[in-house]
């Protein structure tokens, strides 16, 4: 049977983690290795040891303040990897697997000769009504998978996924395709661009992406700004080191919309991207 290691990195979302938790000891297939990362948050060492006990937690500092997130990860994988993982299935903590999530990526995810990603089906949830704490199966059925990114029906896959589409909020790959690609870059800190990157990585290995009908992962509710102008800093720093690294910017969206709104803008003359304040 195929060995599955679970990573999910953490900072504060203690409640989205507890709930997490809960829904994964309903899995079909537990994780053979559990590793949950703590990104300058002592106190996530209770939250898993109340909650899955079998489950280890690693500390990483925040980094300048920032979330080390792809330091993180690449932690949290090595791990699971030296613990005898073959698929490493990495799962954000707002996230709450389906029963079938860690079986379905077990099925699918298998070795190929060229790096390969695996990309389960996100569904949304509605916020929870006033004096609710937690989800229930009757709200998971009412959840809808995101408009914008194909959801095969269970059972089915999509090959050739456009690898633009990827994001790692649940995702899984191989031992051979992560060792291929080397994990995610950790010149990128705080928010935003990893993910883009790693899946540029495949692509110029000459992988690609598959999406797993059946992996369903349902994305807990909280409040967000769109666009994320409090991350306009680690934006900016990180699309151009991804526009150095291979010739575009990634979250354009998000760098035009908040260019609007004034927060940031584009230095014509260094094709840069800087924060609004910053001296011309």
């Amino acid at each position: 049977m195929t060995r599955i290691g679970l990573v999910t990195t953490v900072h504060g979302r203690h409640r989205h983690l507890r709930a997490q938790l809960a829904h994964l000891r309903r899995q079909a297939q537990p994780p053979d290795a559990h590793v949950v990362v703590a990104m300058g948050d002592p106190e996530v060492e209770q939250v898993v040891a109340e909650g899955a006990p079998s489950a280890t937690t690693l500390h990483l500092p925040l980094a300048d303040r920032e979330l080390p997130l792809a330091a993180a990860r690449n932690l949290g994988a090595a791990t699971v990897l030296e613990r005898g993982a073959d698929v490493v299935v990495l799962l954000d903590v707002d996230c709450l697997p389906a029963p079938q999530l860690l079986a379905r990526y077990a099925e699918v995810a298998r070795p190929t000769r060229r790096a390969h990603l695996w990309s389960g089906v996100v569904h949304y949830l509605d916020p929870l009504a006033e004096g609710r704490t937690a989800y229930d199966d009757s709200d998971l059925a009412r959840s809808r998978p995101h408009p914008a990114r194909p959801a095969p029906a269970p059972g089915q896959v999509v090959h050739g996924a456009d690898l633009r589409l990827f994001w790692s909020l649940s995702f899984a790959i191989d031992r051979g395709s992560w060792q291929q690609v080397g994990g995610f870059d950790e010149a990128y800190t705080g928010y935003g661009g990893e993910d883009t990157d790693l899946a540029w990585r495949v692509r110029a290995l000459g992988g690609g992406m598959t999406w797993a009908g059946g992996a369903v992962a349902y994305h807990q509710h909280h409040p967000t700004n769109r666009p994320p102008v409090q991350h306009a800093a680690s934006i900016v720093r990180n699309a151009n080191l991804f526009h150095e690294r291979w010739g575009e910017f990634p979250m354009l969206g998000w760098l035009l919309e908040m260019q609007r709104l004034g927060a940031v803008r584009l230095d014509a003359g260094r094709n840069r991207w800087v924060l609004a304040e910053a001296p011309r």
